[in-house]
């Protein structure tokens, strides 16, 4: 494979890496809580996904949210509020539990039994770029069979492992092409 592309955006291109769209498009599969973390509704809702089951309260501490029962219980009944760090640590340990529960799901919806998902391409935003330098770049789509790699990577949010799944697993079956398709604006599979 030729060389990654270095110099991204230099001539006023725009768009984002393919793996990081990837990653929303599962993270919108996944079905996270919409309400923001600062309501109180939105706290009870992650508060409750993480405490319904003692198998569900050892995933939150392996997740990093380590308070007492006493603390959890006051903040159910709102009798006191988390601090800006617990918040961000209730919804780091909610993200994490989520994306280990929704894996196996996913994997199997994504991989339909051998049949794989359609991905659509939305190449990179090029109407900054000079008209000399700008690239005729189509949408393109390619059916991906197997999402092993991508799902567990991003089921532990390693952004790095990611990369390298979506591009030897996914992006490498364009062909000689996957170099334009390496910034994206969107990346679409519906499964």
């Amino acid at each position: 494979m030729p060389e990654r592309n270095i110099e991204f955006g230099k001539y006023g291109a725009r768009g984002i890496k393919g793996h990081e769209a990837a990653a929303r498009q599962l993270d919108a599969l996944a079905g996270f809580v919409v309400t923001p973390i600062t309501t109180r509704r939105g706290l009870l809702a992650r508060l409750h996904y993480l405490t319904r089951t003692d198998h569900a309260r050892a995933a939150a501490r392996d997740a990093g949210l380590t308070v007492t029962d006493r603390t959890l219980r006051a903040w159910l009944e709102g009798g006191r509020s988390p601090s800006a760090r617990n918040l961000a640590r209730i919804e780091t340990a909610y993200r994490t539990v989520r994306r280990h529960n929704v894996a196996r799901y996913l994997l199997a919806r994504l991989n339909r039994e051998g049949r794989g998902t359609r991905v659509e391409f939305h190449p990179l935003n090029q109407s900054q770029v000079d008209r000399p330098r700008q690239r005729p770049i189509g949408y393109r789509t390619v059916n991906v069979r197997h999402w092993d790699r991508v799902v567990e990577a991003w089921v532990t949010d390693d952004l790095e492992a990611l990369d390298q799944a979506w591009i030897s697993d996914v992006v490498v079956d364009l062909g000689s092409e996957w170099g334009q398709y390496e910034y994206v604006t969107n990346i679409g599979f519906a499964a």
